[in-house]
């Protein structure tokens, strides 16, 4: 099959490209360059760019390199900003996905996975996460991944397209140092940055009903979660009109101020941490269930925190050298 991965520049992107080329599927990437990284696309993969929200555009698109299948992670997804700006969030990542879509439909593409979050869940009050777990998001960001879902699954139901809405937990690492996340909006590079300015490490609130007091979530290595999307996309080509909806996780949860405490081991910049004020809407314990994707497709995370956390250390390095401890 031809995929088109939308958002294929990005950080999760380009790993899932590169998961996908190397599994021997053809891979034509999508993006608008937003936030997107052009050098982290393959040599030899096609980059178009441009929007979900431009229709003719996707569809001479999908024409033209004989698309079959189509991994959307195009979105905007930051959760703080969709409370501010949440007309934006839900015009790029709800009526983008339905133009999308209906391009998609209408060149009779037959496959359809989406990149959905943990936070539709908001703040679930059980020890681990299944996908039966009430949705019940507490951001624009997270309502608008829900709608998603569910616009992907109201599609397939009425034109037989096969789907998957895959919901990812707290994602990290890298696969190789070029292709290492460069936001600051996830806890590991947030530490690597204030750690790497002689400045503590935050952690916000240390008086959740948790072991230490601290956040506790389910962290993912992003290599797990690329070859999770290309499990998901084979399941989907070799049966037509499937619908999944699967949580991408390792079962098992880590505490902000464990995470912290294994990153100053690893680097060995080591600071005290200063603790602030709880964030709202910030849960106690989130952590997955992945018995649904193990028996599904067969699916289990082979990597653990501490891959997780040297091969971000390596990414960072690469861009900031000087940074490093003597």
């Amino acid at each position: 099959m031809t995929w088109l991965i939308t958002g294929g520049a990005g950080y999760i992107g380009a790993h899932v490209v590169r998961a996908l080329t190397d599994a021997g599927e053809r891979a034509v990437v999508y993006d608008d360059l937003s936030t997107g990284i052009a050098e982290r696309v393959p040599e030899g993969v096609p980059m178009e760019v441009g929007t979900v929200l431009d229709g003719v555009r996707l569809s001479k698109v999908l024409a033209g390199h004989g698309i079959t299948g189509v991994i959307h992670l195009a979105a905007k997804k930051q959760v703080g900003e969709s409370v501010d700006m949440p007309l934006h969030y839900y015009r790029e990542n709800v009526e983008g996905l339905r133009v999308l879509l209906e391009a998609v439909t209408a060149a009779g593409i037959t496959s359809f996975v989406f990149s959905s979050s943990a936070a539709v869940y908001g703040m679930p009050d059980v020890e681990v996460v299944t996908e039966e777990t009430p949705c019940v998001p507490l951001s624009p960001y997270g309502e608008t991944k829900l709608a998603g879902e569910w616009l992907v699954r109201a599609t397939g139901r009425a034109t037989g397209l096969a789907t998957a809405s895959l919901r990812y937990f707290n994602v990290a690492g890298a696969a190789r140092p070029d292709l290492a996340d460069v936001g600051v909006f996830n806890l590991i590079p947030m530490v690597f940055e204030k750690l790497t300015q002689d400045m503590p490490p935050r952690i916000f609130g240390d008086d959740y009903p948790t072991p230490d007091g601290t956040c506790v979530r389910d962290y993912i290595h992003v290599a797990d979660l690329a070859e999770a999307h290309v499990a998901a996309a084979r399941a989907l080509a070799d049966t037509p009109g499937r619908d999944l909806t699967l949580n991408i996780g390792r079962g098992e949860g880590v505490s902000v101020r464990e995470m912290i405490d294994r990153i100053q081991t690893i680097t060995g910049h080591r600071m005290t941490p200063m603790v602030t004020p709880r964030r709202p809407g910030d849960p106690a314990r989130v952590v997955a269930s992945a018995d649904r994707i193990a028996a599904e497709l067969g699916w289990k995370a082979k990597h653990d925190v501490h891959d997780m956390i040297t091969s971000a250390w390596s990414g960072w390095m690469r861009r900031f050298p000087s940074t490093e401890q003597n």
